[in-house]
């Protein structure tokens, strides 16, 4: 239960910006929109910030747009309690509401405190397991992967898997499956069964390479959502708020992207037939790449063939060919892929200066 009110309370004329920042920092997911008397005006989630980034809406916007429903599309009335409300009748209202956080207010509609689900059930696990896929070659990293895989380069003082693995122990994943083909020794022989770093682990062989999904047609027994993520990438996205993303907007698959901006070393023309209607010099182009992370429901899982390679994109394509719901989750956090040594170096770097 929050007292000190700080990190949580925000003013309407605050940037976007101010608001994810206090959402870092109070780790409950949202911020409080407040007068100056610290009467609720709204509130604006993670979320709600990662929504309105997709539309075009930059860190440097007024949360008050947010507010506004003829502009953000998503904004509702905020559930709220009187301050004194008793754990179980906020839990039965925010299991029928959906939501995991409530403000509590005094008579006067001020806001006292702020209660979340996570506190009222501290021992809660995601009930999601994860997928680390660690079975590429790195063959644009030789001659560093000649003898480990590229997963198991170190970042720091540990492997990369093992910087990836905490992340999911703390936000409440406990069992997680790598795949594996080249020198899958070394990760079995480094991780185990997962006991000495507090998570169940199990591994998956390919005999043979099987793309980028390929190998998660052999997980028949899942019966949950999965976290998928590429075994060579370093990031500090919020898995947590990736799985309530993806439970709120009803999908069947998510897709993690991250921002690319490419400059054109141009000046750019446009032009309706033979005219000329305007010239950019040099724009910049805004661009989503595929961050190799993603949570996919059990009944996608099912539409990947056996026992052949298989990639990401292809399952997207007959996704959305099939009309399953396919929703993108924008990265507003630390990713760093690690396809070249140059990425590595940026990698090294990043974590040696505290970046990461």
């Amino acid at each position: 239960m929050v007292h000190d009110l700080r990190d949580i309370c925000v003013a309407a004329d605050s940037s976007l910006r101010t608001a994810m920042a206090c959402i870092d920092r109070n780790g409950k997911g949202i911020v409080l929109v407040c007068d100056a008397n610290r009467v609720l005006l709204g509130t604006v989630t993670d979320g709600d910030i990662r929504r309105a980034l997709l539309v075009g809406s930059t860190l440097d916007d007024r949360i008050e747009q947010l507010l506004d429903p003829d502009r953000s599309g998503h904004h509702r009335t905020p559930v709220t309690a009187a301050v004194g409300t008793e754990p179980t009748a906020l839990l039965a209202l925010m299991r029928s509401h959906g939501t995991r956080q409530i403000p509590l207010l005094d008579s006067q509609g001020r806001v006292k405190e702020l209660i979340t689900l996570d506190e009222l059930l501290p021992d809660r696990i995601l009930p999601i397991e994860a997928v680390i896929m660690a079975g590429g070659f790195g063959t644009r990293l030789q001659p560093l992967t000649h003898e480990v895989p590229k997963p198991m380069l170190l970042v720091g003082e540990k492997p990369l898997l093992e910087h990836t693995l905490e992340q999911l122990k703390g936000v409440g994943i406990r069992r997680v499956h790598f795949t594996t083909h080249y020198k899958h020794d070394v990760i079995e022989n480094y991780f185990g069964d997962g006991s000495g770093f507090g998570i169940d682990i199990s591994y998956v062989k390919e005999e043979s390479p099987l793309g980028t999904a390929g190998s998660l047609a052999m997980l028949d027994h899942l019966e949950q959502p999965i976290l998928v993520i590429n075994g060579d990438i370093l990031t500090r996205v919020d898995f947590r708020a990736m799985f309530e993303f993806h439970c709120e907007h009803d999908a069947s698959m998510t897709v993690a992207v991250a921002e690319h901006l490419y400059r054109v070393p141009y000046g750019v023309v446009q032009s309706s037939g033979v005219h000329v209607t305007g010239v950019s010099e040099k724009p910049m182009i805004r661009l989503l790449v595929n961050a190799g992370i993603y949570v996919i429901n059990p009944e996608v899982r099912k539409l990947i063939p056996e026992s052949c390679r298989y990639d990401m994109t292809d399952l997207i394509d007959k996704l959305i060919g099939e009309k399953y719901r396919v929703v993108t989750f924008p990265i507003r956090e630390y990713w760093q892929d690690i396809g070249d040594p140059k990425d590595y170096e940026q990698v090294a770097s990043d974590v040696q200066n505290g970046k990461v």
